[in-house]
């Protein structure tokens, strides 16, 4: 798995800022930093959108390259950018997760699931 960086970002009426960065290595590390007691609890209270930005593999896809195409996922106020594959992962492993009550209740909150 390629790194994904996470940009949180503060919207200011029609302007937006970019207020921090983080640089995970896998999804297991995405998924430790949305848990409870990660890293995502310390998010800004002012944020408008957070990115989640994932690099595509370094090797293509040649036997399906449908898997290796960049899509965006909207889940709150985050989005998701990256190959298919790995979104559609990502977005199985929240439905779990989200069930399973192992995410934070701040990333929750941000993809929409809880106010």
């Amino acid at each position: 798995m390629m790194p994904i960086t996470i940009e949180f970002n503060v919207k200011k009426g029609d302007e937006t800022f970019k207020e921090d960065s983080v640089t995970l290595r896998t999804v297991e590390e995405l998924f430790e930093y949305a848990s409870p007691g990660g890293g995502c609890e310390k998010m800004p209270d002012n944020l408008g959108e957070i990115q989640m930005i994932f690099v595509s593999p370094e090797h293509p896809n040649k036997l399906n390259p449908i898997a290796d195409k960049r899509v965006n996922l909207q889940l709150g106020m985050v989005l998701f950018s990256g190959p298919l594959s790995t979104i559609m992962m990502v977005a199985q492993e929240i439905i779990d997760k989200v069930g399973r009550d192992e995410l934070s209740e701040a990333f929750m909150s941000v993809i929409g699931v809880k106010s």
